[in-house]
């Protein structure tokens, strides 16, 4: 196994457990069985930092882990699914919208299509899930928590992004993924 694929398979699994910590950490409950953290925000990172592939691999372990530590047995399955296409789409949006910049550095409006990317796999995820479970009144009433926990957790990726750019082997991690 090369060096570079080591340290990969290394930060998705540090990633994994970055995105189970934040879920758990700041856990407020929300309308129906689900719950507002901060664990997406780290969803993101994992797919602008590893790339899509490892990214939701990352993203979607460590959410599923997360519901299972928490009692949240039921989302766990849904969770993977979601939170790995959650990251998927944030990675690769991140990585192959082409603007001024190149790989490894903050680049502000990939950014934001990846945030607003993996805020609509999220929120729309949840949303067809809890259709498919509950019934209308209780999906729609949970799209506004939705909705807040992306923001949050768009926020503390911006803010998060740059400070692990600066990292010089996250640095090159993302401008690999990006070749």
């Amino acid at each position: 196994m090369n060096k570079n694929r080591t340290k990969k398979i290394v930060f998705s699994a540090l990633m994994a457990a970055l995105t189970a910590a934040a879920t758990m950490v700041i856990h407020i409950p929300s309308a129906f069985s689900g719950y507002i953290h901060l664990g997406d925000g780290m969803v993101l990172l994992s797919g602008m930092l590893l790339g899509p592939v490892a990214g939701a691999a990352a993203g979607g372990i460590g959410s599923m882990m997360a519901d299972l530590l928490s009692g949240y047995v039921f989302y766990a399955p849904a969770t993977l699914i979601i939170k790995a296409l959650a990251a998927f789409a944030g990675g690769y949006l991140y990585l192959h919208l082409p603007f001024k910049g190149h790989g490894g550095s903050f680049r502000p409006l990939p950014f934001l299509a990846a945030g607003i990317g993996s805020s609509i796999a999220v929120t729309g995820g949840y949303f067809l899930f809890e259709l498919a479970v509950y019934d209308w009144p209780a999906a729609v009433s949970n799209v506004p928590f939705n909705l807040v926990q992306n923001l949050f957790s768009l926020i503390a990726a911006g803010v998060l992004l740059p400070v692990l750019l600066r990292v010089r082997e996250l640095r090159e991690l993302n401008r690999n993924s990006a070749s």
